[in-house]
């Protein structure tokens, strides 16, 4: 186990992996726990957060399962008042929550649009809401979001509402970076390219013709690198944020895409 979150309490949403292997929400609460943080893993399947706190207990960490729809206003509050309870404080709030679907603005429906950004952009909103007067009442926290390079950039398949809810994470997080910065908080966000996770597999496959090898393939054709990141490159850029390491980073966004966005194509 390390030190580098040692005394920190940390709030991870969207924690647990639907289907096999580990994702990036699994990830980085695993990491935050195995260097010193105890961990609220909330997800809105409570057997899903519950696999994320026995991984982590098995290990001798510390995390407490908690079930909650971050895109609604009480269960964010739930969400932090159970922290406080538990642990007393919050000193990282991890942002991971988020779905995609791919369309233009015909294609999508209204409330397609809708769902899209409640679950990934309004929840930040409300976890932010819920959790800075906690953070402000201490002087200090790091607020960790889980972006994607589609928030700055478009990808090969229009993603019209899901660029649109990652961009105005971005927005979001900087606003909450320039605004409490004189009272100790942080506020930055991880921009996830390329990722071989559960999740991409089963939403991405019938973009490549339904099958997974191909689409592993090709994606890590697409990457500069010639392969994909891992939901660990994630988890150990998310560390640094949450970390007194970068106590004077703030406001900033993080690509974690083995360079991708500085291609002309993507």
């Amino acid at each position: 186990m390390g030190s580098r979150l040692e005394g920190k309490v940390a709030i991870v949403t969207g924690a647990g992996t639907r289907g096999d292997g580990i994702g990036n929400g699994k990830a980085c609460a695993f990491v935050y726990a195995r260097e010193g943080a105890r961990v609220l893993a909330a997800d809105v399947d409570m057997g899903l957060a519950e696999a994320t706190a026995e991984m982590i207990r098995a290990e001798g960490g510390t995390c407490i399962p908690f079930r909650a729809d971050v895109s609604r206003s009480e269960d964010c509050r739930a969400l932090t008042e159970a922290c406080i309870k538990s642990f007393g404080r919050i000193d990282v709030l991890h942002n991971n929550v988020g779905i995609t679907n791919s369309g233009g603005p015909v294609e999508y429906a209204e409330e397609q649009w809708d769902r899209m950004m409640n679950v990934n952009a309004k929840s930040m909103f409300l976890t932010a809401k819920h959790a800075l007067p906690h953070m402000e009442l201490q002087g200090s926290g790091s607020i960790v979001n889980i972006g994607s390079i589609n928030g700055e950039r478009a990808i090969p398949f229009p993603k019209f509402a899901y660029a649109a809810s990652k961009a105005a994470m971005i927005a979001m997080s900087r606003e909450i970076a320039i605004q409490y910065a004189p009272k100790g908080i942080r506020s930055n966000v991880v921009l996830v390219g390329l990722i071989r996770s559960p999740i991409v597999e089963q939403n991405n496959t019938r973009l490549y013709g339904g099958d997974p090898d191909e689409m592993w393939r090709k994606r890590d054709a697409m990457s500069p690198t010639g392969k994909q990141g891992e939901v660990w490159d994630v988890a150990n850029a998310s560390l640094f944020f949450a970390s007194d390491e970068s106590r004077y980073v703030n406001g900033t966004v993080l690509p974690v895409d083995g360079g991708l966005i500085n291609m002309v194509k993507l």
